[in-house]
């Protein structure tokens, strides 16, 4: 019975110990000035107190032994008790550094939900955290890179997990089972190819984790986006195809980046898609245009199914499962 206390004792976090040492000798010390000393120290609480205060070095002077015996139990209780309420504090302070620093470092587990995770630290990611921030209500991200020694961004709303994102240990610290969204980023310091197997790889490990999270995954090779569909995105975001984009209506529009305007005043609107509702079917696009931009809002076009119809006729006819898509 002995060795098993003993071994649950050892057993336990340091800081523990230290403490539990520390109140059995104030409760000793206590007990036994009481005892020396009753009419000094008429209870065991004022020995307690008085032991507490003196190997505090704080030393009120309220309790003082006036007998030999009483005084060398003092000496006894300065040199015994001071190194453990030191060592107490000393530990506790160590072990606060150590968990800001491991916090951030990337080494603590997050503990959320409803939050974003983006996998991968580069310009893209840096923008938009920076916008997602910015916001009245942001919400809380969760960065997953293996490349940085430490969070790049000073925010409560930032939270740094280093570690490479197709291995499990690291996703499972993401609380992934909570999380809202997932962005995976392309590694750009890699080959076009090897960094969408990357993502690939990343997506296969999330999914299997937590098949119900929305991931959106960048990709950069046209060969790879029915691979990217395939292990489960739920969104696939082809940015050189969208540079090329901007490429082609630069030459088409004499350099006057009109495109490049008009995306830039999306940055600080929202393009979504909300369902028609009920009592919509037969509806002209026209007359839904003329409502949404009396709530404020500008309707750009319909999605349909797989597909998606920008600025139709005033006369095309709605449906019921149609979805609206407007800047808001």
């Amino acid at each position: 019975m002995t060795n098993r206390i003993v071994i649950s004792f050892l057993r336990m976090p340091l800081l523990i110990r230290i403490l539990l040492i520390a109140l059995l000798v104030f409760g000793v010390f206590g007990v036994a000035i009481h005892v020396l000393e009753p009419d000094t120290f008429p209870s065991v609480f004022d020995g307690i107190w008085w032991a507490i205060i003196t190997a505090s070095t704080v030393g009120y002077g309220d309790y003082v032994p006036h007998s030999l015996l009483g005084r060398l139990t003092a000496v006894v209780l300065i040199l015994l008790g001071v190194s453990f309420v030191s060592s107490y504090f000393g530990t506790l302070a160590a072990a606060a550094v150590t968990k800001q620093d491991a916090y951030a470092e990337g080494k603590i587990a997050f503990k959320g939900q409803g939050h974003t995770i983006i996998i991968g630290w580069n310009e893209r990611s840096k923008e938009l955290i920076s916008k997602l921030i910015s916001q009245k209500s942001p919400p809380m991200i969760v960065i997953i890179d293996e490349t940085l020694e430490a969070n790049p961004v000073s925010s409560r709303f930032v939270h740094f997990i280093q570690g490479k994102a197709h291995v499990d240990d690291t996703i499972v610290k993401s609380d992934i089972e909570n999380a809202e969204k997932v962005l995976i980023t392309a590694d750009r310091g890699n080959d076009e190819l090897q960094a969408d197997m990357n993502s690939i790889l990343t997506l296969l490990t999330i999914k299997g984790l937590c098949a119900k999270v929305k991931c959106i995954v960048e990709i950069l090779t046209a060969e790879q986006v029915v691979n990217a569909v395939r292990a489960g995105a739920d969104e696939v975001i082809q940015s050189n195809k969208l540079t090329s984009v901007f490429m082609l209506n630069s030459l088409h529009s004499n350099g006057d980046g009109l495109l490049s305007d008009v995306l830039h005043q999306l940055q600080d609107g929202r393009l979504t898609a909300v369902f028609a509702g009920a009592g919509k079917s037969g509806k002209l696009y026209g007359d839904m245009w003329q409502e949404q931009l009396s709530c404020g809002c500008l309707l750009v076009g319909i999605k349909r199914g797989e597909e998606t119809i920008l600025n139709p006729p005033h006369t095309f006819k709605m449906e019921e499962s149609d979805q609206l898509l407007t800047i808001r």
